[in-house]
């Protein structure tokens, strides 16, 4: 038998609804044995008792199943979940800060799992972002270089993950950008020659990626493409040659 058809406790017991004190939800169909029930292993089935029955989600907050108080702290009075926030458990811990007044919720900033912070990182404000800026998970920085104002992304334009630098090429303030033209790496350097204007393109027609010189040999002005028709990369030769002849340019190579 496949154990999703199993009514099994979160202990490998099987459900005796007899002995159950909610015995009395099952008569008039607010609980059902393998589909809505709080007992049940599986996390669906325990949504869905409280999908049916939220008003009791308050005295289930300290249950020892991490998945009951979990999906019970999405139903219960906002007014006892602060203690939730130190739940050994993250699951527990980010549903009671999801719905928790931000200034509560900062304290989760520093958290020790990652997918706490992250989340974190995803519904906070550019100011409450700052601290982050630094965190040791660089997920947890990515997410904030995708959402933080390109004003405030000048900290991390030298950010160990080249990831990450790749998002703040794509955002910052198009002053900044030959403050990256340099990075180390070369997927960087094609962001920050995507943006650059075709006056600004020469500092890069010598970048030692080929995928750099062809996005310059296809923007950059015209009288400024004879080192670039004679490039030791054939792409690139060809974009250089096809512009310089007026022809017109082909697809980006893959």
């Amino acid at each position: 038998m496949d154990s999703i058809d199993e009514a099994r406790d979160w202990q490998g017991n099987e459900i005796d609804c007899g002995s159950c004190r909610h015995r009395a939800l099952k008569e008039v169909e607010l609980c059902r044995l393998k589909h809505a029930c709080v007992h049940d292993r599986y996390a669906r089935r325990i949504d869905r008792f409280f999908n049916w029955n939220p008003d009791l989600s308050n005295s289930y907050l300290k249950h020892p199943h991490f998945e009951v108080r979990a999906i019970a702290a999405k139903h219960a009075s906002v007014f006892l979940l602060p203690s939730l926030l130190d739940d050994p458990e993250e699951t527990v811990r980010w549903n009671a800060a999801r719905r928790l007044p931000r200034r509560l919720v900062l304290r989760l900033r520093d958290d020790a799992h990652r997918e706490v912070r992250i989340r974190v990182a995803s519904v906070l404000d550019d100011a409450d972002l700052m601290p982050m800026m630094n965190d040791p998970d660089y997920y947890v920085r990515l997410v904030i270089a995708r959402r933080i104002a390109p004003a405030l992304l000048a900290t991390m334009i030298g950010d160990a993950e080249p990831e990450v630098r790749r998002v703040v090429a794509q955002r910052i303030p198009a002053d900044w950008l030959l403050r990256m033209a340099s990075d180390q790496d070369a997927l960087v350097r094609l962001e920050i020659a995507r943006r650059l204007t075709p006056q600004l393109l020469p500092r890069l027609r010598y970048d030692p990626d080929w995928r750099v010189r062809y996005e310059v040999a296809s923007r950059i002005a015209v009288g400024d493409l004879a080192d670039l028709i004679q490039d030791g990369d054939g792409f690139v030769q060809e974009m250089a040659q096809s512009r310089h002849t007026g022809g017109r340019s082909w697809e980006y190579p893959a």
